[in-house]
């Protein structure tokens, strides 16, 4: 309908819809509880997955919440709240995307109650952003330090670290294994810590287990000219040519143009063309180097008169791996062939070109500033090597941070437990309507030890009674217990004497964001949204004359 502020003085155009008051205020709280429910299932070491099927694309199997969410393609305004702060969470810390969206789901359903009372949802922000506050205090308080005193004992420690997001992920048969791998490529990384520099191929075929950690860089073999087969497939201690050159006769664009008037001048063109070559390749052999790569093509011609020199070359390299390669050898990505400088080109101690499944690598080790890793993806589909890298992403952010700042707090909702009794005793101290409104922020964070027993087919109901019960007794650190699944022991334990750990960054980061998302969704009233005009509507079939979907 239009929007009026007074009968007869219309405000907004025709058409336009707006919503406003509580009952939109609960419309949003509705919808993102519709987001909070899909993804709710994948928390934890027994958390389902998820298939999810786009027309036109493959199917994607996955249990990371980042994942699921992007994929899903929310239109909501309101429930792409959670979406970004699942990515956000995702950039900035790796692990934790479905806990964030979870509590955030969680404190959005507490205020609903509160709202259809009457309580102004102003009183809720407030509430919360208090009660977040104590909650990071805690947390600051009860982060246990690493002193770690030597080298295998701090490898013994982010191993632990690593293991516990890929626990809950579909390669857990495999924890160990990749916790090794992932252990491997953060010590390698340089004081910046960044993880672009460690990078991940995959490879269709194989078992998992089959993967390989390259300490240097490896990416797959490109497209060759004829002549390759004569090139040298093994190089100890390679001089290596980083470059950004065409090596090959530039074909002539169209409705080029040349005019001459007798055979000798077009033969004195041609012979410029091939110099021009020559003296480049020649440039390149002058400097000693015996491994050639580009980011622009090498032609056949090259790739023969460097094989023929045992110079093995390789042209349309990936830029992302000759970044890598030049952060590993040394060497500088160079735009001319002219007065390249010794102290310009890579060094490693071997460069190997090795079959890895059904394609050729070509491997750069034993790098004297081996700052960049690569390990290679092996599995028996697409589905399962992808979720494989979204898992190792995971646990390669959790180690990266917890390599920087050291203090971890026990998992398992060992901590939410802890945070929760904390809140449970600050609110008895307080009184009105903020005493309700941060018991309810307490019980939001229950429900993430709830959500990891009911996963795990376990009574989510007693076993939150027990790990209360513990708590008040004293037991800081008691978590689910979700080995108990199998064994039938006890349901929950010491998560930290079990070592089931996370990083403390990581909770800062998630109860923190997911604060800030339930506040920004309570602070909205009013949604307004403007019809689209018959002009303003794109073209019905689309770019190119296609029709576009519905």
């Amino acid at each position: 309908m239009s929007a009026m502020l007074q009968p007869g003085i219309i405000l907004l155009r025709e058409g336009t819809d707006t919503s406003q008051g509580v009952p939109q205020l609960i419309s949003n709280i509705n919808a993102c509880e519709c987001i909070v429910d899909i993804v709710r299932t994948t928390l934890g070491p027994f958390g389902m997955d998820k298939l999810i099927h786009s027309e036109g694309s493959n199917s994607t199997v996955t249990n990371d919440g980042a994942t699921v969410l992007r994929m899903l393609d929310v239109v909501h305004p309101a429930a792409k709240t959670l979406v970004e702060i699942a990515k956000s969470q995702d950039s900035e810390v790796g692990d934790g995307t479905t806990s964030v969206v979870l509590f955030a789901g969680e404190l959005l359903k507490e205020s609903k109650a509160f709202i259809d009372e009457g309580m102004h949802s102003q009183v809720i922000i407030k509430g919360f952003r208090k009660a977040c506050l104590l909650a990071k205090e805690k947390i600051k308080e009860l982060e246990v330090k690493l002193h770690i005193g030597d080298e295998q004992e701090r490898r013994k420690l982010l191993m632990r670290c690593a293991a516990t997001p890929l626990s809950s992920k579909l390669v857990a048969g495999q924890a160990e294994f990749f916790s090794n791998m992932v252990v491997d490529a953060v010590e390698k990384l340089d004081e910046d810590l960044d993880p672009k520099t460690i990078s991940i191929k995959k490879e269709v075929g194989g078992s998992l287990e089959d993967s390989i950690f390259v300490e240097g860089v490896a990416f797959q073999k490109t497209f060759s000219y004829a002549g390759f087969e004569q090139a040298p497939k093994k190089i100890v201690n390679p001089k290596i040519a980083l470059l950004n050159v065409e090596l090959e006769i530039k074909k002539e664009k169209e409705n080029t143009e040349i005019r001459i008037t007798n055979v000798s001048d077009y033969q004195k063109y041609v012979d410029a063309e091939w110099n021009i070559l020559y003296s480049k390749l020649d440039s390149l052999i002058s400097t000693g180097a015996n491994v050639v790569l580009s980011r622009l093509a090498i032609g056949d011609l090259a790739t023969q008169y460097f094989a023929v020199r045992g110079i093995f070359c390789a042209g349309r390299v990936p830029d992302a791996d000759l970044q890598c390669l030049s952060k590993a050898v040394g060497g500088s990505i160079q735009s001319s062939t002219n007065k390249i400088e010794p102290h310009m080109l890579g060094h490693c101690g071997l460069f190997e070109e090795r079959q890895v499944g059904g394609n050729r690598y070509n491997f750069f080790t034993e790098c004297p500033k081996s700052k960049s890793t690569t390990i290679i993806l092996r599995g028996a589909g697409d589905q399962l090597i992808n979720e494989a890298e979204r898992s190792l992403h995971d646990a390669i952010m959790v180690v990266l941070r917890t390599s920087k700042y050291s203090s971890v707090v026990g998992g398992g909702g060992a901590i939410e437990m802890e945070l929760s009794k904390h809140l449970h005793e600050y609110a008895r101290t307080i009184p009105g309507k903020q005493q309700m409104v941060t018991n309810a922020f307490a019980r939001a964070l229950e429900s993430i030890p709830k959500q990891l027993a009911d996963n795990a087919g376990l009574d989510s109901t007693d076993i939150l009674n027990q790990l209360r019960k513990a708590h008040a007794e004293g037991g800081t650190w008691m978590g689910v217990n979700l080995s108990s699944a199998y064994t039938g022991n006890s349901h929950i334990s010491n998560n930290f004497e079990n070592y089931i750990w996370e990083p403390s960054l990581i909770k800062l980061n998630s109860i923190e964001a997911a604060t800030s998302a339930a506040c920004t969704i309570l602070n909205v009233d009013e949604t307004i949204k403007h019809p689209r005009l018959e002009n303003e509507m794109p073209n019905p079939r689309g770019v190119g004359g296609m029709q576009m979907p519905h």
